[in-house]
């Protein structure tokens, strides 16, 4: 097998939603000769290209197979002295970075299909993230859903906000404002979410804080809700544009405690990121 095999299997794999890790030579010093740079990918099932054999390899492999088993999302460096440890006879040290790749870093529920929607989930289906795209609409919908999108018809689309895992992502997009508040409270209600965005305007966001309270929840909870929502300092009314802004503020979520867990009911997310800065120099509408 060539030493580039690596990069068709690790593009074949996360093409295939399978989870691996990339192991790479940082370092290499000794007599035994391995290249600094080689990679090899491993998978649950199978090893793909080598860093040079060997009981390294494998020491290598049953590294990586623990954090694959782990559910690992935090790159390694490993320091293999060679001599007894890994029973050979010359010395010298190699190092080791083990990178997993395919974990998702985001459990996403966009609801609503409509132009920013549309322009916003295949943005979504790019990222480590698994997307349920929700509507009671499915003329809305494209033709073509992107790949590893789970599209969800429903004529009760407030019900669908119980189907996530702790440590989700939330994204209320519809078309209705009536709709966005009562999902608006479901989400809230759960409160064990790591990001809910709510497009909309400073106004909206103003008239939604009044209506929650009058339902009792309280101002820190609402706190959590990132309305408008998007980075700032991507700007423009375009759906792509806004749609850029938001995703972006998914990928700073998941990578603020990267490898961490969420509350203490959280399975798969991260941490709450309540105080990202919020996208009110841009009015957004849907």
């Amino acid at each position: 097998m060539s030493n580039t095999a690596w990069i068709e299997a690790l593009a074949d794999l996360q093409q295939q939603g399978e989870p691996c890790v990339l192991v790479t030579i940082i370092e290499e010093r000794g007599s035994t000769p391995r290249n600094a740079g080689s990679k090899m990918v491993v998978s649950r099932e199978r090893l793909y290209d080598t860093i040079g054999g060997g009981h390294l390899e494998y020491k290598a492999q049953q590294i990586a197979r623990e954090m694959l088993e782990k559910r690992s999302r935090d790159t390694r460096l490993e320091r293999f002295s060679l001599g007894a440890s890994l029973g050979q006879c010359c010395g010298g040290a190699t190092v080791l970075l083990f990178e997993p790749m395919g974990q998702p870093q985001a459990h996403i529920a966009v609801f609503g299909a409509g132009h920013v929607g549309r322009a916003l989930v295949p943005l979504l289906a790019s990222l480590p993230c698994k997307v349920r795209w929700i509507d009671s609409r499915d003329n809305e919908f494209p033709a073509e859903i992107p790949r590893g999108v789970e599209k969800v018809v429903s004529d009760d689309v407030v019900e669908e906000v119980d189907n996530m895992p702790a440590g989700s992502y939330f994204i209320v997009m519809t078309h209705n404002h009536q709709l966005d508040l009562e999902l608006t409270a479901a989400i809230l209600s759960r409160n064990d979410f790591t990001y809910y965005g709510l497009i909309g305007s400073k106004s909206k966001r103003a008239r939604f804080e009044h209506r929650l309270r009058d339902r009792g929840f309280q101002p820190e909870t609402v706190q959590r809700m990132r309305c408008p929502m998007g980075i700032a300092e991507v700007k423009g009314k375009l759906p792509v544009e806004i749609a850029v802004s938001i995703a972006g503020e998914v990928i700073a979520t998941y990578n603020a405690h990267f490898g961490e867990k969420g509350g203490e009911n959280a399975e798969d997310g991260e941490k709450p990121v309540p105080m990202l800065v919020p996208a009110s120099r841009r009015a957004q509408t849907n």
